[in-house]
């Protein structure tokens, strides 16, 4: 294993690195509550630095919920770090109020100069579900249809084919009539980090109840998005097409950034039931591509830390695999 603390459970990770080190960014929440189902509104974020994404150095919490009332008082979880052109470093974070009972979910901004101390731009809100395109998404919470109000998990990167920035969230489209057809990549862009423009979301209805910790990525002139979910949130349509639903990671395809993404012709890309590895991310080193993520195991077998990471490769047909093809291997 990683990463591990022998008081508090870890889950989603994120990373970012420094043209030395790797940073790794986590939520955390203390093994006293018992339950790890618990951890979820007892949350805060922590710092690790690595050379190797192997050992590392624990830092400590980063970032918390806001003291007193604010859209952000109740949790701080899963985001991105991204660097700007003048050195600045900015953590996108998905927040929840406690006087909404955390429901309704929205997407915060803070900045850095030394990958540390984060400091809210303003009041840290910077997206909402509001606007114009709105319209496409689950704006408003449909009680008795799904838990929440799902905008979480901003992923954030330079536009490569503009000036601008990119953010990709969790979210669900508007208006289904099933709840596990309505997962989807929500989009919004920006000139300049601070402002941001909602935009139409980037996945089609059919796939998932929901997406959760997407992140985007090219390889070879393709465009992924990595992403989780849970064997109880698979479509119908999905669940006819394969044998069994799993827990755990795959990917959606595309060629731009700006989508139209899909499923690919391919199996579920890291799954099972109960799940090993869940909220992975995929780091481009200086060995090829790496997967990681936390042991999850499920409720009864929660592990809580963040698991070694593997080898991940780009077949021929442009599918992410675990086999390594026969140039790497030497077969």
């Amino acid at each position: 294993m990683t990463l591990q603390l022998d008081d508090k459970w870890i889950w989603d990770s994120w990373y970012a690195h420094d043209g030395e080190k790797w940073h790794g960014y986590f939520l955390q929440a203390d093994k006293s509550l018992g339950d790890p189902d618990l951890r979820h509104f007892n949350v805060s974020q922590a710092h690790a630095v690595s050379d190797d994404l192997v050992n590392w150095t624990h830092l400590g919490t980063c970032f918390r919920p806001a003291e007193g009332e604010a859209w952000d008082d109740y949790t701080t979880w899963t985001g991105s770090v991204v660097q700007d052109d003048d050195g600045l470093w900015h953590l996108f974070y998905t927040g929840a109020k406690r006087s909404e009972e955390g429901l309704y979910q929205r997407i915060g901004h803070a900045t850095s100069s030394d990958m540390h101390s984060w400091q809210r731009v303003g009041d840290g809100l910077c997206l909402d579900l509001t606007g114009q395109n709105a319209r496409y998404y689950e704006a408003e919470h449909q009680v008795g249809f799904w838990h929440d109000r799902a905008m979480r998990d901003p992923w954030v990167m330079k536009d490569p084919e503009g000036e601008g920035w990119l953010m990709y969230f969790t979210a669900r489209h508007a208006g289904v009539d099933e709840g596990n057809a309505g997962g989807t990549i929500g989009f919004a862009t920006s000139p300049d980090l601070v402002t941001w423009e909602l935009q139409p979301p980037l996945l089609a209805t059919g796939t998932y109840g929901q997406l959760e910790v997407p992140q985007v990525f090219e390889v070879n002139g393709l465009w992924y998005c990595l992403f989780c979910t849970s064997a109880g949130h698979w479509s119908r349509a999905q669940e006819e097409k394969w044998d069994k639903p799993v827990t755990g990671n795959h990917y959606l395809i595309s060629d731009s950034p700006r989508g139209p993404f899909q499923l690919p012709d391919a199996p579920f890309l890291d799954g099972d039931v109960p799940c090993k590895r869940y909220a992975a991310r995929i780091l481009d080193t200086a060995a090829g591509l790496m997967i990681l993520g936390f042991a999850d195991g499920g409720r009864e077998d929660f592990g809580g830390y963040i698991l070694d990471p593997v080898p991940l490769w780009q077949d021929t047909n442009g599918n992410l695999t675990f086999t390594a093809p026969d140039s790497v291997t030497g077969e």
